[in-house]
Order: structure tokens, then C-alpha cells, then sequence
């Protein structure tokens, strides 16, 4: 996140103070907070057509030419669908309190219409009663971008009636998982379901349009608002939404560059943020999107039904983005893309970069953290639902995966995380992306982004060093929090009380 008035990131960076063996302690939370680890349904289950499951946007983008590196698909991914109990039990060793996975649209209701799939809700049903039988809370996104075709085939995000159809798969999923699923995520991370989408091009559907694009985001805050609803009916107690808000910083101190970054932040933050949390749609549109930004796909009421109470906000951070002026790629409002904001984006080059080219930056997790704690006072609940490292895993001669640079990633976030907390952020828990490697959408299966190899010809399950210091900052935290009851911190979880 960012400011024009205040753009330069100002916390120190997090650190940890080694103890006696020299190695770092971890970073301490209050006694309640959450762990966890999180998980994709396309990215993980495989088995995409079996039990009358039907294609979704990813499979119908993985096989057009050119779209995904190497040709790859979700078809196998890690066969999560036939090997859940034993990702259970990684999770059981790893000594989560919850997991986070995703429900697939196309697998619960295959034409996105209609009565839920018998097959497909028996799917869940088994992996939701084998977590818990684990001692590890279910926690259901209900989309993590696996749209069924048949509906991208009437026009997708682009119209209504998909947010319609998706409130009554919502209302499916939680009348048959409702009485053991306790937290729900209506979507992961819009930004890219619009943008990245249906703008750039860069994931399914692979659309490139303007006003496309922004009928995409409304749309799918309309279905958030609407599955927030049927959740609510359905009695659903603890239920949010997850978010991805970037911070966003100037190349220079120019005047056009900052003005870039006030674009950049009303179409990455501002678009997801002000409906949700202060009632009102962007002040800057005009100025992001020029005649674009006709607002002829909004309609009276749905600004309050965006903003339905929410018990948490899941927030997902991995880097920060640097920002350019530059001239519009395209100077014909009528084939402009949405994503064409006269504002490019850049990493830093000045710290390490992880193996997506993304700028290790732990103290920009805190400054996003307190800038939104600062910026709305009506913010709920926060929950982290995705940090994490892609890296140069190699197997060893040992047969393991000592990963240091993902250790010392998850380290320093997780310092970082705790700093925001000490300045007030009320934050109740942690999931680490990801469990597995896995089928990371338009890179395929070149980016290892988890705490367990999966090797992709044999589907063996390795866990690295970074599940084994995981599972250690969990028992660590488990048994200083039974002795002493309290981290002795003031935190915004503790004022909340």
C-alpha cells in the first residue's frame, strides 16, 4: 500500500536476536494466535475430470498455445483428490491449527448452475472430516479462480449473473460443509481474477479489455457481497474475504511519478478496499481510467451489499512494486486495456530477489499492515492467508532440501508481521503459501513456492527445512504461550479483547 503524501517506506527492517546456538529465535505472538498453511484447488488436486467434475477457466487456458510455460497443466497437478491423507498428515506433523484450501466451482457444480455434484461435495466432505479427526480447522475458500467455463462461456465476471450463480454455489458448499467449516473466504485475491484476467491477459481467461475488465471487479465484489449473504443465512459465523494490497512505491520523487502511483494504488488497492471498508467507490477513477471508468455495470444498493460486516480480512503479501510514469501503450480509449494506467511496475534491484524476480522487502509487510490499520478505522480482523518465497530448491546429496533462503524469507516476515503488531494491528493469525510446490498458473511447475517438494514425476512428498523450522516455531509458540500465558507484548489482537 501506499501514499502520495507519504510514500517512502519508514519502518526498520525486522530482525531477530540470535540466542546462545547462534541461530534465530523466532519471532513470538500472543498466546491464541493462529498457524497455519494454505493451498489451491487447481494448483494441487489434479483428477480434472473425474467424479463429473467439468473444465474450468485454467483448463481451457492451459491448453492454448504459448499461455502457460512449458505446456503445463493442472490436469495431475500434485493429485491432492487422491492423496489428501497424506497431505493431512504433513499438516498433522507440521502442527497447524488450520488449513486453508480452496473448493473447486467446476468439481461442486459442474455447469455452474444447478444442484451441487454428489461426487464433488463428497470430495470435501472426506477432506474436511479427515482435517478435523487431525485437530486442524477447515478453512473454505470458495473461489480461488477455477470459474467453470460454461459460465466464461456466458460472459464470466463480465456479467451479473455470474456473481448471481455464484451466491448459490456458495449456499451449496455451505449447507453441506457449514456444520464443519468455521472460517469462509468468498474470493482470493480479485486484483488478479479482474486484472490480471481479464485485462492483462495474463490469466484466465486471458482477456485483454477495458471496460471488461472494470465490469469484472464490480461484479466480482457483487459476488462477494452476495455470498457473504448466503454464508450469513446458511448461520456462518467467521467470514471474510482475501485480499492481495501491494505497496506501491515511486521510482523517483517526480511529480509524474507519484501521480502514477496514485493511479497504480486505485487500481490494485483502491478498486477492493474503499467499497469493502469505507462504502464508496474510488476518488481517483477518472483519472485511472478516463472514460473507462463509466460505471453503466453498478447499480443502487450495491455499494451496501459490498460492504456487509465481515468478521476478518485476509491479507496476502510476498514484495513490494516500484513505480514509473509513462505514456499510454495504447493512445485509443476503445482498445485500451484497464491495466494501461500510464504507471509501469519494476523490482528493486538493491536487495535479494526470490526466483519470480520478487524484491525481498520484510519491513514494506509491516508499513502495508499499519497503513491500513491507520487509513480505516472500521478495518476488521486480519488474517495473513498467503506469504511465502519461490526459490532455487535442489535435493541434496542427503536426500533433503535445505532451503536457508525460504527459512530466513518466512523468519523476517514473520518479525515483520509481529512489528505491525506492536503498533497496533490487530492480527489473529498466520498461513504460510504454500504446503506443496505446485502448478503455479502461468509458470507452470518451474516456481517452488513449498515447504514440501512434490517431485512432479514420482508425486513423492519431501519436506524441506523450511516445514521443519515451521513446525518448530509452532511447538515453540505452543509451549512458551502454556508456561507463561501471554507473550508480554501489547498487541492489537490483545486490545481487541
Amino acid at each position: 500500500m501506499s501514499s502520495t503524501d507519504d510514500h517512502r517506506l519508514t519502518s526498520a527492517p525486522a530482525s531477530t536476536v540470535p540466542d546462545a546456538s547462534g541461530f534465530p529465535r523466532f519471532p513470538r505472538f500472543p498466546s491464541g494466535f493462529l498457524f497455519g498453511a494454505a493451498t489451491a484447488s487447481y494448483q494441487i488436486e489434479g483428477a480434472h475430470d473425474v467424479g463429473e467434475r467439468t473444465p474450468s477457466i485454467w483448463d481451457t487456458y492451459c491448453r492454448e498455445p504459448g499461455r502457460v510455460a512449458d505446456g503445463a497443466t493442472g490436469d495431475i497437478a500434485c493429485d491432492h483428490y487422491h492423496r489428501y491423507r497424506e497431505d493431512v498428515a504433513l499438516l498433522r506433523g507440521l502442527g497447524v491449527d488450520s488449513y486453508r484450501f480452496s473448493i473447486a466451482w467446476p468439481r461442486v457444480q459442474p455447469d455452474g448452475t444447478g444442484p451441487g455434484n454428489p461426487e464433488g461435495l463428497d470430495f470435501y466432505d472426506r477432506l474436511v472430516d479427515e482435517l478435523l479427526a487431525a485437530g486442524i480447522s477447515p478453512a473454505a475458500t470458495l473461489y480461488h479462480w477455477d470459474l467453470p467455463q460454461a459460465l466464461e462461456d456466458r460472459g464470466g465476471w463480465r456479467v451479473r449473473e455470474t456473481a448471481e450463480r455464484f451466491a448459490d454455489y456458495t449456499r451449496i458448499s455451505a449447507e453441506r460443509l457449514g456444520d464443519r467449516v468455521d472460517r469462509w473466504i468468498t474470493l482470493n485475491e480479485p486484483f488478479c481474477s479482474a486484472f490480471v484476467g481479464y485485462a492483462s491477459g495474463g490469466h484466465a481467461p486471458g482477456a485483454r479489455e477495458g471496460r471488461g475488465a472494470l465490469a469484472a471487479a464490480h461484479h466480482l465484489l457483487v459476488g462477494h457481497g452476495l455470498a457473504v449473504r448466503a454464508l450469513r443465512e446458511a448461520g456462518a459465523t467467521d467470514v471474510g474475504i482475501t485480499l492481495n494490497p501491494d505497496v506501491l512505491l515511486p521510482a523517483t520523487d517526480s511529480e509524474a511519478d507519484l501521480a502514477a502511483v496514485r493511479r497504480a494504488e486505485t487500481m490494485h488497492n483502491d478498486v477492493w478496499l474503499e467499497p469493502l471498508l469505507a462504502g464508496r467507490y474510488p476518488a481517483h477513477e477518472e483519472e485511472t481510467w478516463g472514460e473507462l471508468a463509466d460505471g453503466t455495470y453498478r447499480r443502487d444498493g450495491d455499494l451496501a451489499l459490498v460492504q456487509a460486516p465481515l468478521d476478518f480480512i485476509g491479507i496476502n503479501y510476498y514484495r513490494p512494486i516500484t513505480i514509473s510514469a509513462v505514456p499510454h501503450r495504447d493512445p485509443d480509449p476503445a482498445t485500451r486495456t484497464a491495466v494501461d494506467i500510464r504507471a509501469e511496475e519494476s523490482w528493486r534491484e538493491d536487495v535479494r530477489r526470490t526466483t519470480m524476480g520478487w524484491p525481498v522487502v520484510p519491513h514494506a509487510f509491516t508499513d502495508l499492515l499499519v497503513g491500513l490499520h491507520r487509513r480505516y478505522p472500521a478495518l476488521p480482523a486480519l488474517l495473513i492467508t498467503e506469504n511465502g518465497s519461490s526459490e532455487d530448491d535442489m535435493v541434496d546429496t542427503d536426500g533433503l532440501v535445505h532451503d536457508t533462503d525460504r527459512v530466513a524469507y518466512l523468519r523476517d516476515h514473520l518479525a515483520a508481521l509481529a512489528d505491525a503488531m506492536d503498533q497496533g494491528v490487530d492480527v489473529r493469525g498466520y498461513y504460510v503459501w504454500s504446503l506443496l510446490d505446485n502448478f503455479e498458473w502461468a509458470r507452470g511447475y518451474s516456481k517452488r513456492f513449498g515447504i514440501v517438494r512434490v517431485d512432479y514425476d514420482t508425486l513423492e512428498r519431501v519436506p524441506k527445512d523450511s516445514y521443519r523450522w515451521y513446525r518448530d516455531l509452532i511447538a515453540d509458540h505452543r509451549d512458551r504461550t502454556r508456561t507463561t500465558g501471554r507473550t508480554g507484548r501489547t498487541t492489537g489482537q490483545e486490545q481487541h479483547r
